[in-house]
């Protein structure tokens, strides 16, 4: 289909020129594409990404409705407890008990920046054992990408 009428070019500046979102992405648009950093881990357990999924409906039959993953940058080795509710004591909870106690402290945790884990009780947890949050910016899963992957295969029921 071709469409065409004689003001057509000044109607579609003028649209652009006063419409809201054109105005917020153009400078993204014309930006030329940043390169990708990957994480790269020297040793197993030394990088973590967590990440959480849910809500899920319906909930599971021990009323969770959440699924909290933690996997490992190096060996791709994930732990995943189902959760109640999204909550930062549940979230430095699981650090502490499936990542600290069993394989050591990281060097650093990737997240994304919900409330869950951007708080005070996570910066304590970071500053006690001496490792680093990295927060992922914010609407870019794909750079938390082993988490979202995890998420990913979780939300097709391969679990």
């Amino acid at each position: 289909m071709d469409y065409y009428w004689p003001t057509m070019i000044h109607n579609s500046m003028h649209f652009a020129k006063y419409c809201e979102a054109c105005q917020f992405h153009a400078n993204f648009i014309h930006q030329p594409p940043e390169p990708l950093h990957p994480t790269i881990t020297s040793w197993p357990f030394e990088a973590w990404g967590l990440d959480m999924v849910g809500p899920i409906t319906p909930k599971s039959s021990a009323d969770n409705s959440y699924i909290l993953a933690g996997t490992d940058y190096f060996s791709k080795w994930v732990e995943a407890v189902q959760l109640r509710e999204a909550k930062k004591e549940n979230i430095v909870n699981f650090v502490w008990t499936h990542i600290i106690y069993r394989y050591g402290i990281s060097h650093r945790i990737v997240t994304d920046n919900g409330r869950q884990f951007v708080n005070t009780l996570m910066d304590k947890l970071c500053e006690k054992f001496n490792f680093k949050q990295y927060k992922s910016s914010m609407y870019n899963a794909t750079e938390n990408g082993l988490a979202e992957a995890f998420n990913k295969s979780s939300e097709k029921g391969s679990l």
